[in-house]
């Protein structure tokens, strides 16, 4: 089984981060979000540089139990591991775009947003859930955060709260038709015809995790930028071997250190947790 100390490995020693190269798409948009949403399947993989898809496809069937859909989360499951979300960003700081889907903690078995199969695809009920956030050019993938929902979003009863409080006080408007949807609210034949329906959608966004950790780490000006932050429980529960390779790597731009993360249900308290750091300049 891979985790996420494999991925950081692999991507030091890999070194190539032209990901636009690397993998093609039909255009420039959504070449590069594909582009590095295949880096990062790879990155966990360890298929790096693998040029027959053939293989691929064989190591991503032992690895992942998901590789996600279009419209619902996540983007890849890790076979008894977690749960992946790949955001990317062509601005170094700009907010996340989840649109429907509000930030998460954990991935749970029960969210309406994920689809039959996905929980199917194994026997599961929570996942820790990782984002993997890349800032982009239109070639080159150019620093790369890592952090655990656990320790980026609140607890899931925060954002249901007001999602439910708005859906609820929607269904108050008088004389209206209302149907059933995994969106805020849908109202059908609002007009006298009954041929006009209107969707209300949730458009969420949460902050960079570079300006949400800005107190731990500031970006230096270099052609790729690795910032890993893993709760000390959870780096602790990983394989030795795991934990052995990246405490190996000899390389004076790579850095594993102790800090402490503002907790997201209560700032005032601290969560332990590993800051890993890699630096690249051609």
């Amino acid at each position: 089984m891979t985790n996420i100390l494999e991925a950081v490995y692999n991507i030091v020693n890999q070194n190539d981060f032209k990901i636009r190269a690397l993998y093609s798409g039909r255009n420039r948009a959504n070449s590069m979000g594909e582009a590095l949403e295949k880096y990062i399947k790879d990155a966990f993989a360890d298929t790096l540089g693998l040029e027959s898809e053939m293989e691929r496809m064989k190591v991503y069937n032992q690895k992942f139990s998901w590789l996600g859909s279009q419209n619902n989360p996540p983007d890849i499951m890790i076979k008894g591991g977690d749960a992946i979300e790949v955001k990317k960003t062509q601005s170094a700081k700009s907010s996340l775009a989840l649109n429907s889907s509000y930030p998460k903690a954990d991935l749970r078995h029960t969210s309406p947003m994920i689809t039959k199969e996905c929980k199917e695809c194994e026997k599961w009920t929570i996942k820790d859930l990782i984002y993997c956030v890349g800032h982009t050019t239109d070639t080159e993938l150019k620093s790369l955060w890592v952090v655990y929902g656990n320790i980026f979003a609140a607890k899931h009863e925060t954002y249901q709260r007001i999602k439910d409080t708005i859906s609820d006080g929607i269904k108050t408007i008088p004389d209206v038709v209302f149907s059933e949807t995994k969106e805020l609210g849908r109202v059908n034949q609002v007009d006298p015809l009954g041929i006009t329906n209107l969707r209300i959608r949730g458009m969420w966004q949460i902050e960079n995790p570079r300006k949400v950790f800005d107190y731990l780490h500031k970006s230096e000006n270099k052609d790729f930028e690795l910032v890993c932050i893993i709760p000390t429980e959870k780096y602790n529960s990983f394989g030795k071997e795991s934990k052995n390779k990246i405490e190996g790597i000899k390389n004076k731009d790579f850095d594993i250190s102790e800090v402490e993360v503002k907790d997201p249900n209560n700032p005032v308290k601290l969560i332990k947790c590993k800051l890993i750091t890699y630096k690249h300049n051609e």
